[in-house]
């Protein structure tokens, strides 16, 4: 499966607190670290290769969803944008 080029963002907003999650997808980048992960500010953000973050998502998909049902709020479409 090839991506498609151009960079792209993702953004979520939680609720109270109000934390941004933030992801930036950039095919065109010349090292093997096309996305960026950024919760808040501050220091969690981390640059992942595509199999990290296919990785990231299993694993945090199946301990998120050992926790319950998941929250009205992230029941939304989640669009790129160009910025």
């Amino acid at each position: 499966m090839t991506a498609p080029s151009g960079r792209r963002f993702y953004r979520l907003r939680t609720p109270e607190p109000t934390t941004a999650v933030s992801v930036r997808v950039d095919p065109d980048r010349p090292d093997p670290y096309p996305i960026y992960l950024a919760v808040g500010a501050g220091r969690r953000r981390m640059s992942l290769t595509p199999d990290e973050a296919w990785a990231l998502w299993r694993c945090l998909s199946e301990a998120v969803a050992s926790l319950g049902d998941p929250p009205d709020h992230i029941r939304t479409d989640v669009r790129p944008h160009r910025r």
